[in-house]
């Protein structure tokens, strides 16, 4: 029997500075955001270190089907 690589369930790619945004938990409340501080896999794939806006603390996030990742970096134009 042969074993497949665990899969990453949330398809998620991040890179140090980039933000995390998750959607509010009841709908018309906000949600929250913070920056990617610290990765777990040099791949990019989750958990990450988050440093969240609302309260400035940094947690080990798990990503759920709510939240996403905006890249905050630009590729140099040549």
């Amino acid at each position: 029997m042969t074993t497949q690589p665990t899969p990453d369930h949330s398809g998620m790619h991040a890179e140090l500075g980039d933000q995390i945004v998750v959607g509010g938990p009841v709908v018309g409340r906000p949600g929250r955001d913070g920056e990617v501080v610290a990765l777990h896999h040099e791949d990019g794939t989750p958990p990450y270190d988050v440093r969240w806006s609302d309260t400035g603390r940094t947690t080990v996030f798990f990503p759920g089907p709510d939240a996403h990742v905006r890249h905050l970096h630009h590729p140099a134009h040549h």
